[in-house]
């Protein structure tokens, strides 16, 4: 089975940046059977917060709390 890892540093500053690896994970790879993780660096890690998740809406993409409520239920890991 192919594997993907993701590797970001995008911090909750720029809501769409910060959401691409994460639908990129669970509407991409995940959805197509790849095994997937995110590892989160640096700023990235503010991304794992409740509060910050429901506060991010990219352009373009789904609200950020959908991606990662998603991606966990594709079995996405998150490396911190």
């Amino acid at each position: 089975m192919p594997r993907l890892l993701i590797v970001t540093s995008q911090g909750p500053e720029n809501a769409t940046t910060a959401s691409v690896p994460f639908h990129i994970a669970a509407n991409g790879a995940g959805a197509s059977g790849v095994e997937c993780g995110i590892a989160l660096a640096g700023d990235a890690v503010e991304l794992m917060k409740p509060d910050v998740q429901q506060r991010l809406k990219g352009i373009g993409v789904p609200p950020f709390a959908d991606l990662v409520k998603s991606a966990i239920e594709r079995g996405i890991t998150f490396f911190v």
